[in-house]
């Protein structure tokens, strides 16, 4: 798809809501997965989302095609078919042989973290459909996936997906990244009217968070994964 380039700039509008404090390691380092901390009882203000979005279309994407497209699912009614779609979806990924070897050879102290990332995924299955907004990032990519190597089009809606929820973050709202819910795609899209040429990349929950704010995550020491110059 070329190289990727930031989009042109677009006007935004002056009258934004308040953003939080952060400097941007902080807001890079305290984007948390938010799952448990979802308040579901807040109304979410569309203009939030929207802003948020605004933000999200500076992203790069290849040869500055921007072929993305953001479905926002405010709609009760839709979005409980689309957590009921996730939660199946949910229960077989976590009964999966893919899952149990992912957890195979942890440290104590890893997997205790594992168990509490487990217990707040399996609340965000059985809530999804609860959760104030659902924010669909896709991309316009043909009925049949090209074969071979997808980074050039999956990489121009990832990190836009991923600006969209600093954005939020920055405004007081949470939201977790999920991809269970392609099991469903087709579904999903007949459900919501998305052509067929018109791909699914991720499903952001979105809503307010609960407490106070977030700390950096625990993460293996960059040296294990640092290699510079050769393996």
């Amino acid at each position: 798809m070329g190289e990727l380039t930031a989009a042109p700039a677009m006007s935004v509008a002056h009258d934004r809501a308040m953003t939080l404090p952060l400097s941007p390691d902080e807001l890079l380092t305290t984007t948390r997965s938010v799952r448990k901390r979802l308040d579901l009882d807040r109304p979410v203000p569309l203009e939030l989302v929207k802003e948020s979005l605004e933000v999200a279309l500076q992203a790069p994407t290849g040869s500055n095609q921007q072929g993305w497209h953001w479905m926002v699912v405010t709609d009760a009614g839709l979005r409980k078919q689309i957590g009921d779609y996730y939660a199946q979806s949910f229960g077989g990924y976590r009964d999966s042989a893919i899952r149990r070897n992912a957890a195979a050879g942890h440290s104590t102290e890893r997997q205790a973290v594992q168990d509490r990332v487990q217990s707040s995924a399996d609340w965000l299955a059985e809530h999804m459909g609860e959760v104030p907004v659902h924010v669909i990032g896709c991309i316009t990519a043909g009925e049949e996936l090209p074969t071979g190597n997808q980074a050039g089009l999956w990489g121009s809606l990832l990190p836009a997906a991923w600006s969209y929820q600093i954005a939020a973050r920055a405004r007081g709202l949470g939201s977790a990244w999920t991809t269970l819910h392609l099991k469903y795609e087709k579904e999903i899209s007949e459900l919501l009217g998305i052509p067929p040429n018109v791909r699914q990349g991720v499903l952001l929950p979105t809503a307010y968070f609960t407490g106070e704010t977030f700390k950096p995550a625990k993460r293996e020491p960059l040296d294990t994964v640092l290699h510079v110059d050769s393996w």
